[in-house]
């Protein structure tokens, strides 16, 4: 499914008509150039390769996989379930190949753990979609959230 069909069956066509133009405006003060053609498809398998970069790398392979994969999906349209570009990504991110090769070859590789993941987040923070963010370990903020948003959960924290 396209990503704007994707969007306008979750939103609506009236909302997503507002929002693309406001997040590209926030996508462009800081330096992401956000597409909304393409599709949207299957990201277990991202999910299982941001798991092993955490794994093999901790978060700073972790981030470098997620900025990469963020580029690819938001700014380049391409899929992150697709395996071309998952293989693209994790080399470009610093994966060593003989990792991305099981992990490519191997569907299993992480599968348990991602699930785990999943149903813990679902029960939880009853969280159904992304972005999910949690801070402190306590606070849950669905959704792309203003800088302000952010700050007023800080501010809370601060109290």
């Amino acid at each position: 499914m396209s990503k704007l069909e994707a969007y306008a069956e979750k939103f609506g066509a009236d909302r997503v008509a507002s929002m693309i133009p406001y997040m590209k405006k926030v996508g462009a003060e800081h330096g992401i150039r956000f597409s909304y053609g393409g599709s949207i498809g299957n990201t277990f398998d991202s999910h299982r390769f941001l798991w092993q970069a955490r794994e093999t790398g901790g978060s700073v392979l972790q981030n470098a996989l997620v900025d990469r994969l963020f580029a690819a999906y938001f700014e380049n349209e391409q899929s992150a379930g697709d395996p071309a570009v998952l293989r693209e990504c994790a080399e470009e991110a610093g994966f060593p190949s003989d990792v991305v090769d099981r992990l490519l070859s191997d569907e299993t590789v992480g599968k348990d753990a991602v699930e785990s993941e999943l149903r813990e987040f679902r029960r939880k923070w009853s969280c159904t979609g992304v972005p999910l963010f949690v801070v402190d370990g306590r606070i849950p903020i669905s959704g792309a959230q203003s800088s302000e948003d952010f700050a007023e959960v800080f501010r809370k924290l601060l109290r």
